[in-house]
């Protein structure tokens, strides 16, 4: 079976771009829901948007990106990398949270028409793996 990686941004609505509680119960919804679909990855939230990346088989994926376009804690979903990957970086998180990096922040500061905007979301995610690995 084939794995992928979809890593997008959107823009948070009210609360959820700022309250600890909405991130909470995204964290907890997301961690349920990914495990049943054996889906894993990492959320970030910084500056009223959040950044995300999820890995697992493509009708999973699917499946999870029809759930979070209906979504109403967050508008303007645009996918910035779409990938086959070998192998996954979150094996051990259903749905990991971590602090924005500095290359998240440069990336949102810079725009997301830039066109290395695709290599930019990855390094920011192999990073967060990396983050994740070292406190787990």
């Amino acid at each position: 079976m084939s794995l992928f990686r979809i890593v997008y941004v959107s823009d948070a609505v009210g609360d959820a771009g700022v309250g600890l509680l909405p991130l909470i119960d995204i964290i907890g919804a997301s961690d349920r829901n990914n495990r049943r679909d054996h889906v894993t990855g990492v959320l970030m939230r910084h500056d009223g948007r959040f950044f995300q990346a999820i890995e697992g088989a493509r009708v999973d994926l699917d499946r999870l990106m029809g759930r979070l376009r209906a979504d109403r804690r967050h508008t303007n979903i645009r996918i910035l990398a779409e990938l086959v990957i070998d192998q996954r970086l979150f094996p051990g998180w259903a749905m990991a949270q971590t602090d924005a990096s500095p290359g998240l922040e440069r990336l949102l500061a810079e725009g997301l028409d830039h066109p290395s905007v695709s290599a930019s979301a990855d390094r920011i995610v192999s990073e967060a793996s990396r983050s994740l690995a070292a406190v787990s």
